[in-house]
């Protein structure tokens, strides 16, 4: 049963600020509910993340992929319980320009320990811009760091 305590949730409620990387996409939460494995967040991608094509590089769209499947195991997740990912694939369907592209991650599957998620991302007039995968390890944090 996700904690309303997770740190995710408190970046939600702003009680914490973002995490760095979160930041420098421009992450926002448009919905997340808990225990859903399902979540619907905003990016505002700054042409600083842009290659010299002027689109966004794909290993930020990535970034912002794997920033919308996390979170989207976040909400089932418990107080010490974190999402890694473990692996990650990226098809990329059209280029990306800087501005508003939405993700929308959710749970295939999760065990006590692996879990499998999915998601989309698309610009600001709805079109596809990229599909992921992933698999997810759940990790426990106490007394001492990781527990896997």
């Amino acid at each position: 049963m996700s904690d309303p305590e997770h740190p995710f949730w408190k970046a939600v409620r702003g009680d914490v600020p973002p995490a760095p990387a979160a930041k420098l996409l421009g992450w926002k939460v448009l919905e997340a509910t808990p225990d859903s494995g399902r979540i619907r967040v905003q990016y505002d991608a700054p042409s600083s993340l842009a290659n010299p094509l002027g689109t966004v590089q794909g290993g930020f769209v990535a970034a912002m992929l794997d920033d919308t499947l996390g979170p989207s195991l976040a909400t089932t997740l418990e107080k010490n319980e974190f999402g890694v990912t473990i692996e990650l694939k990226t098809n990329f369907v059209r280029p990306a320009k800087p501005g508003i592209l939405v993700g929308e991650g959710r749970v295939v599957h999760r065990g006590s320990s692996i879990a499998f998620v999915e998601g989309t991302l698309v610009d600001a007039d709805g079109q596809l811009v990229a599909t992921t995968t992933a698999t997810m390890r759940i990790v426990r944090v106490g007394e001492g760091g990781f527990r896997v």
